[in-house]
């Protein structure tokens, strides 16, 4: 059976405790086993996490030492999955490079608050996490972030939807959610969720049910394709 650890945190208005419930719900319903810790000292605990078959953050405006963000790099890059949602994993650790670097961006902004409403453009359709789901309309943040050109982009949204002082700088199509490699394990974000509604039900909700489920079976994939950790290492010091 599969293991994953839900941890949760940081910032109440992101109703980490309802997310975190919410993700607790997806996985059981997939079969996996699950812990729910509201602790970070999770993330110090080097070999129990690379136990786990995924890990999902909910954790905004948060601290995490270098050392713990190590811990969960060493273990991702041996195949645990890393999924999550909104600030509870791109605006987590904000002062944490290296967890921006596995996660593949970093939250900037979000032009009008908090119910805005905007589209979701579905840009691969072809992907297992996205047949057979149509562009979907949201009220909700628009998140601007700071992202990584290497993510696998799934879905975007339009800016601006709100004018706002970036505007002059003419449209962009801003990642809505991405997956990514890191080392062996697959990365799944997906920056729809300020509040646990917005994720309860509808395309959000199965994109990231099945987000979750992908992650997990990184492990599975990558040892099924022969794949090897020293592949994506060289020799030194990698921190």
């Amino acid at each position: 059976m599969a293991q994953a650890l839900i941890t949760w945190g940081g910032w109440d208005g992101h109703e980490p405790d309802k997310v975190a419930e919410l993700f607790r719900g997806m996985l059981q319903d997939a079969g996996m086993s699950v812990q729910v810790t509201d602790s970070l000292g999770c993330f110090d605990e080097a070999e129990k996490l690379q136990t786990y078959d995924l890990i999902v953050p909910v954790w905004t405006m948060s601290e995490l030492s270098r050392e713990a963000a190590v811990n969960v790099s060493d273990a991702v890059s041996k195949g645990t999955g890393l999924a999550g949602c909104h600030g509870g994993m791109c605006d987590a650790f904000r002062s944490n490079t290296l967890w921006q670097c596995i996660t593949g961006a970093n939250w900037v902004s979000h032009p009008g608050g908090d119910g805005v409403s905007y589209r979701v453009n579905i840009v691969d359709n072809d992907h297992e996490l996205t047949q057979g789901l149509l562009d979907f309309d949201v009220s909700s943040e628009q998140y601007y972030l700071h992202v990584d050109p290497a993510n696998h982009v799934l879905a975007t949204t339009r800016f601006p939807t709100v004018d706002w002082f970036h505007s002059p700088n003419g449209p962009v199509d801003m990642p809505v959610v991405w997956t990514r490699r890191w080392g062996l394990g697959r990365v799944y974000y997906n920056s729809l969720g300020h509040k646990a509604d917005v994720i309860s039900q509808g395309p959000s909700c199965e994109m990231l049910r099945r987000g979750l489920v992908w992650a997990a079976k990184g492990r599975e994939a990558a040892n099924a394709a022969g794949e090897r950790r020293s592949d994506y290492i060289s020799e030194g010091n990698h921190y």
